[in-house]
């Protein structure tokens, strides 16, 4: 449908009217106030395919110029064929077929007028409930802002206009008091302050604005050893449905450091990824990103995988040229876990120099972790793992808690703890376990005991006796300080050689029978006399010992004597108390004296002194 309109020619002052619809009346601007380069734009609707434009400036001097033959609704033209500073009316005009249709006079000066492109390339995120806004230009405006909750559609768009600043050649503002966890539309369009005659940009594309991205991912992973590497597989949780237009980033922080394959981060936009990682220690990150922004790091931490029998080094490459895709890794351990204090990466493209640096920075007597990398088809693969020394040292303390635990008549069990790691000065190969008797001039035997070992049984050891026992901690640089424990061995007595067969009662044969009468038989008790005999002096040895009663008789350093019974006794366990030897003439008077019972028509008296 045209619509007849009014074509004006400003020099000859004649009207026609033509039958198409007239362009809009055209605005020539400067896109910033800065530039020379004048747009001039206009509206026009036909459905004819041949149409072209000329455009006309008729000065306050009378002078007129035109433009002619332009084939679309604007065009740009230097301000040198122009007049900027002053007063001008610019119309255009329409040829569409045999039609020609003219627009309405627009009157103004050209270097007033300013027109900013429409905001481009919006950047956004979330400062709790405050929404910030970006873009690139050169110069504060005033912007207007539309906004409106994503998903419904007939929810009204709230209009919001406020100033700019500008950092760096960036526009921002600040949208408050908005709803967490919301997903919003955003338009914007902006006009400059500073010029005289400002026009308002065309809207900036409608952009969508994600819910804030206020928690990390949750991330769960297995790992399977596959030979030289390890596959990760990692998975997490889906966010809501307000944060949208999720991907998610994946990064090993080894890779990070190009050791030994190429820094890559990995993209995704499901929830599972896997990824591959040597057998050091690794981190690994996963970022959330939307439109809105990114989620704080979820870090997932994959130990070493340790091996319980790690030897040390026989060779190393820290003195020779790695090539390209190798790498060697250096973990420094304080302590006996696997955290490092410290680590160092060689890579092939390392100089010298480096070299010389990190070999200088290492310590004696402290352990590192030695990794060989290299790189094979972009999974990292780990060739070769150890323990390394750059000097090694003998012990500096002895194996703690060395006690002995329980005895028997010719066996003892002993048990200590390992020493501290950061005692040990280098690799622990063995103890060194010696015996031997006490003030007898016989040499000491001695035995290699695993390095994992915390426990020994000393066996075929002579009953009576007290043995000094010794345990050190040896490394391949020699033998480090001794623990000492004093052993006496129990001297155990046999009950029948203290106390005499308890025969068994004589009963004679009887036969049941009803007595003859109503009266009783009468027995009389046969009472002997006895004479009491004291087995002990005060000045005796106690002796100690397993007895066949269940009573175990402890000497303790004031000279009582302890009875416990066997499920509470305890064992020797230190040396602080020293024994003293029973002399045998006491130990045969003992027998001979608590062998003094007297028997009688089959009953036993067990008879004890009072004073004992």
């Amino acid at each position: 449908m045209r619509s007849n309109a009014m074509w004006y020619n400003a020099t000859n002052k004649k009207a026609s009217w033509s039958a198409c619809e007239a362009p809009s009346s055209p605005q020539c601007f400067r896109q910033n106030e800065g530039m020379t380069v004048y747009v001039c734009e206009w509206d026009f609707s036909t459905n004819e395919t041949d149409v072209a434009f000329d455009l006309y400036f008729n000065d306050t001097f009378g002078i007129k110029t035109k433009f002619g033959n332009i084939k679309e609704n604007r065009t740009e033209l230097n301000e040198e064929v122009l007049i900027v500073g002053f007063k001008v009316d610019i119309w255009v005009e329409a040829h569409a077929g045999s039609s020609i249709c003219t627009s309405n006079i627009t009157s103004g000066i050209l270097s007033d007028t300013v027109k900013y492109e429409a905001p481009q390339n919006i950047t956004v995120s979330w400062l709790g409930k405050n929404l910030s806004l970006s873009w690139q230009s050169d110069f504060p405006s005033l912007a207007e802002v539309l906004l409106r909750k994503d998903g419904d559609q007939t929810e009204s768009w709230e209009k919001r206009i406020m100033n700019t600043t500008n950092e760096a050649s960036t526009e921002k503002l600040v949208i408050v008091n908005l709803q967490k966890k919301t997903a919003y539309q955003v338009q914007i369009r902006h006009r400059s302050n500073q010029a005289k005659t400002s026009l308002w940009s065309n809207w900036s594309p409608a952009v969508i604005v994600p819910a804030e991205l206020e928690d990390r991912p949750k991330v769960s992973s297995t790992t399977t050893l596959l030979n030289d590497t390890r596959q990760v597989t990692l998975t997490w949780e889906t966010h809501s449905a307000a944060v949208r237009g999720l991907t998610y980033t994946v990064n090993v922080t080894q890779s990070s450091l190009k050791c030994p394959c190429k820094r890559k981060s990995h993209s995704t936009r499901a929830n599972s990824y896997t990824v591959y990682v040597s057998h050091s220690a690794v981190n690994i990150t996963v970022i959330a990103r939307n439109a809105a922004g990114h989620s704080p790091p979820a870090v997932l931490h994959v130990p070493v995988a340790y091996a319980a029998d790690l030897k040390t080094c026989d060779k190393t490459l820290l003195d020779e040229k790695l090539k390209a895709k190798t790498c060697l890794e250096f973990y420094e351990l304080q302590d006996a876990d696997l955290i490092p204090e410290r680590v160092w990466y060689l890579t092939g493209k390392k100089r010298k120099k480096e070299r010389k640096k990190i070999k200088k920075d290492m310590k004696n007597y402290t352990r590192y972790l030695y990794f060989e990398h290299r790189c094979h088809d972009g999974k990292p693969q780990t060739v070769k793992m150890c323990l390394y020394y750059k000097r090694q040292g003998v012990p500096s303390r002895e194996p703690q808690n060395f006690i002995t635990v329980s005895y028997t008549h010719n066996s003892a069990n002993l048990s200590w703890t390992e020493i501290p790691y950061a005692d040990l000065n280098g690799v622990l190969t063995h103890y060194k376990l010696c015996t031997v008797k006490s003030l007898q001039f016989e040499p000491q035997e001695c035995v290699n005991i695993s390095a994992s070992a915390t426990k020994h049984c000393l066996k075929d050891l002579t009953p009576g006796t007290k043995y000094n026992v010794s345990l050190a901690g040896v490394t391949q640089a020699g033998e480090g300080p001794v623990a000492t424990q004093v052993c006496t061995i129990i001297l155990k007595r046999i009950k029948s050689k203290v106390f005499p067969p308890v025969p068994k009662p004589v009963i004679p044969d009887f036969s049941c029978r009803q007595p003859e009468g109503e009266e009783m038989w009468e027995r009389k008790e046969e009472v002997h006399e006895l004479t009491l005999h004291q087995p002990i002096s005060e000045e005796a040895t106690v002796l100690q010992g397993e007895w066949d009663d269940g009573i175990e008789r402890k000497v303790e350093k004031d000279g009582s004597c302890l009875e416990r019974s066997d499920d509470e006794s305890s064992s020797l366990a230190s040396a602080d108390v020293t024994l003293r030897k029973p002399d045998l003439k006491d130990l045969e008077q003992v027998e001979t004296e608590l062998a003094m019972l007297i028997y009688r028509n089959g009953l036993v008296f067990d008879v004890k002194s009072e004073s004992l």
